[in-house]
């Protein structure tokens, strides 16, 4: 090896090597702020603090990440496993989003005084996230030079739209969950949701990683990625404790637009990538198993709920 191919392959591997090191930074910075904020008493005992609002939303937060300890193991990709992978997470984004018009369309809370029903503003929220995410990615399009972590390009600009709908999505599942600790019932009912939200979390990571993992994305980057969609949880649960009445009003429209735009992903990104790599068949296959898969999981929770 002549002195030039040494210096490419040395700088191939610096800007990896800095990527490993960020992660494990932000690993330790999520760690010491999961131990500082922990609130005294833990359970809620009469009427809960804002400390309390904001940890059950870090945990389920937090939670996402989880969602990448079943690729733990998993060798590297080939194409057509990517493509499986793809059909795999398409089908838990549409049951996800499935469940969020179904949540927006049917929402009643006695603190809800609007005028319009649940049903239009889920439907205003709907149209709201599909030119969100149209606008996004034509955006994203003018952008050739686009990172993340170790991808880019093409799987950059997939990466970065999944990206945003997960967090529009915990934007109302933050919602949900400062309104969830504001009601009569608030400490029971509040860590119930929590809890809910977290276990419901955690295949929400596992298709973030589905993604990135298959195209060269290290483990512990993809779950800090899988993390950071869900940051918006514990910083909107807080403000929709203090101010629920104003929130209420709302939150079908969030529910609408993170529905819309994840639908709108989950369709034209990541199916018609999956059928790229595969064929109809087991796009087909591997996306409906993966919607029943979650739509089961989801009416177990609400069953309990």
């Amino acid at each position: 090896m002549n002195g030039s191919d040494y210096d490419n392959d040395k700088n191939k591997a610096y800007p990896k090597q800095k990527s490993t090191s960020t992660s494990y930074i932000v690993l330790i910075i999520l760690f010491v702020i999961t131990v500082v904020t922990i609130p005294r008493p833990f359970q809620p005992v009469g009427k809960p603090t804002v400390l309390h609002v904001w940890y059950y939303g870090w945990i389920t937060a937090i939670s996402t990440g989880l969602g990448v300890l079943p690729l733990v193991f998993t060798p590297k990709l080939d194409s057509y496993l990517i493509g499986v992978s793809n059909a795999i997470a398409a089908g838990m984004m549409i049951a996800a989003s499935y469940s969020l018009f179904v949540e927006g369309c049917t929402f009643d809370e006695p603190d809800d005084t609007s005028e319009i029903s649940s049903e239009v503003r889920t439907a205003i929220g709907a149209l709201l996230g599909l030119a969100f995410i149209l606008g996004t990615k034509q955006f994203l399009d003018r952008h050739e030079d686009l990172k993340v972590g170790d991808l880019g390009g093409a799987d950059a600009k997939r990466a970065l739209l999944i990206f945003f709908v997960m967090t529009l999505h915990s934007f109302s599942e933050g919602v949900g969950i400062g309104v969830s600790f504001g009601g009569n019932h608030g400490a029971e009912l509040g860590v119930f949701i929590s809890a809910s939200l977290a276990v419901h979390n955690i295949p929400e990571g596992l298709a973030i990683a589905v993604v990135l993992i298959p195209k060269n994305t290290n483990k512990l980057t993809a779950a800090l990625w899988a993390i950071l969609t869900s940051l918006p949880q514990p910083l909107m649960a807080v403000p929709a404790f203090l101010f629920v009445h104003y929130f209420i009003v709302i939150l079908p429209v969030g529910l609408g637009f993170a529905g819309g735009a994840m639908a709108w992903v989950a369709f034209f990104e990541l199916l018609l990538e999956a059928y790229e790599d595969t064929n109809m068949v087991t796009t087909g296959c591997c996306s409906a198993l993966s919607l029943a898969t979650m739509l089961f999981l989801q009416s177990a929770i609400d069953e309990r709920s």
